[in-house]
């Protein structure tokens, strides 16, 4: 079965920079600011620390893998407000 993406434009992502700007935006469906804040300085954090990959293939498993996670924090916060 093949889940939605977080939000629409996921299968759009290439890039690391549309990666970020992208999980800045799922942060918009996040239910508190404090929520908000905790997953954008983790969104940071990432960034910096995988800054410096060059390999194509290890980019695009990161930025596969960085969607997945952000459909998985999501869709938990979207449960408990159910």
């Amino acid at each position: 079965m093949h889940k939605m993406p977080p939000l629409p434009g996921a299968e759009l992502v290439q890039t690391p920079l549309q990666l970020y700007r992208y999980l800045f935006r799922c942060c918009k469906q996040l239910p508190t600011g404090s929520i908000r804040q905790h997953y954008k300085h983790a969104i940071r954090q990432n960034f910096k620390v995988h800054a410096d990959e060059d390999n194509p293939e290890r980019i695009q498993q990161i930025i596969k893998r960085a969607i997945e996670d952000a459909d998985w924090v999501l869709s938990k916060y979207k449960n408990l407000k159910q």
